[in-house]
């Protein structure tokens, strides 16, 4: 395996659950958290005697909401991450924060811990919008911590906006970008809103009770996104996410350009070695199994090499500047134009790859369609 790997750590304690969400966390758990970061600090010690000689290039601390957890917590999470594992000087390392959970006091207490970089899930500008979405803070929360950041020297930060929710008109998107855009964070994720089975607003839709934004308004925000983010000096280099010149998320980039990683916490997924497993789902079980890494391991999966050329290629076609077909051959040993040729000329002939010398991406038209794309490359 490469030398240098990721760290994926989930904290998963909210103070209440958004309609939207499908993640592993959980609302009002306030005496779970001391006896859960025993078991996660366990789990840290043990992939980090495993990858002693492993550099850690970047860390990810999400979520649920971490910035939820006592300073006494957060502080042992963030002091057992250098404790345990050999982190790279310049490492970047980011944590989640729902607005509403910020302060002067955990704001410090992450900058002194070496996090350089903020993930702010906003999603609206409207706090009436926010209201609907079951989103904890409003709008002037957001604001003043901010500015708080910026004041305390966070100089990478993220915010995270949805469009497409239930009632949005383009013009709330309108505004929401435009004031998001003069507050210059160095990153803007827009997300659509996606309906997920076993979420309030699943169980809504299934009762007829929650309006969906339709396919056009949909695409009609996302393209008037990346028109007006582009005036912004706005990079879109992924399906999802923009920056600003050199402010791409490196964490997400170990993902898109299947590079290895460990997932530690309740639910965490790992990809080590060609090898695909979770950690349980399950939060008592999760804090009985006090860390053990085999007791957590759930869902094993060892990819055939068919299946890895396929999350290769789709994970890597997510980016704007899409596959580089001599990286494919230099990571599988095999040639892309031998297995892939024809799906390629078929979805180039079709407006939704275009190919330059020997890179291969998305047309606009394709990621519009991208699932269709991504399909095309899965294993018969």
């Amino acid at each position: 395996m490469e030398n240098k790997i990721s760290l994926y750590i989930h904290i998963p304690f909210c103070k209440s659950k958004c309609y939207y969400c499908d993640f592993a966390s959980y609302a009002n758990k306030e005496e779970s958290m001391e006896d859960y970061v025993l078991a996660l600090v366990n789990e840290m010690r043990n992939y980090g005697e495993l990858f002693k000689n492993n550099k850690i290039a970047t860390v990810f601390i999400g979520g649920g909401t971490p910035t939820i957890l006592p300073l006494k917590l957060l502080k042992k999470v963030l002091k057992n991450i250098f404790v345990n594992f050999n982190i790279e000087n310049n490492a970047e390392i980011t944590i989640e924060a729902n607005p509403g959970t910020l302060n002067h006091d955990n704001l410090s207490l992450l900058k002194e811990f070496g996090v350089n970089r903020l993930s702010i899930g906003l999603q609206a500008y409207q706090n009436n919008l926010l209201k609907k979405i079951g989103r904890i803070h409003t709008v002037e929360e957001f604001i003043k911590n901010f500015l708080l950041a910026r004041k305390l020297g966070f100089n990478n930060i993220n915010i995270d906006l949805m469009f497409a929710l239930p009632n949005q008109t383009l013009k709330d998107w309108i505004v929401t970008l435009k004031e998001i855009t003069k507050l210059n964070p160095e990153h803007i994720s827009c997300y659509s809103l996606t309906i997920e089975e076993n979420t309030p607003f699943g169980l809504l839709e299934k009762e007829g009770k929650l309006k969906k934004a339709d396919e056009e308004i949909d695409r009609k925000m996302y393209h008037y996104a990346q028109k007006y983010l582009s005036t912004k000096e706005y990079i879109q280099y992924e399906i999802s996410n923009f920056s600003k010149l050199e402010f791409e998320s490196k964490h997400n980039l170990t993902y898109w350009t299947y590079k290895p990683y460990i997932g530690i916490g309740l639910g965490a997924h790992s990809f080590l070695e060609g090898k695909r497993y979770h950690n349980t789902y399950n939060l008592s079980k999760y804090i009985k199994s006090n860390g053990e890494i085999n007791k957590l391991k759930e869902d094993i999966e060892v990819l055939s090499p068919k299946m890895q050329y396929a999350e290769y290629i789709f994970l890597g076609l997510r980016l704007l500047k899409g596959i580089d077909v001599t990286e494919f051959y230099n990571q599988f040993k095999i040639s892309f134009d031998e297995l892939f040729k024809e799906k390629v000329h078929k979805l180039i002939n079709l407006g939704l790859l275009e190919k330059n010398k020997e890179n291969i991406r998305l047309t606009h038209k394709g990621i519009d369609l991208s699932n269709i794309v991504f399909s095309e490359f899965l294993p018969e």
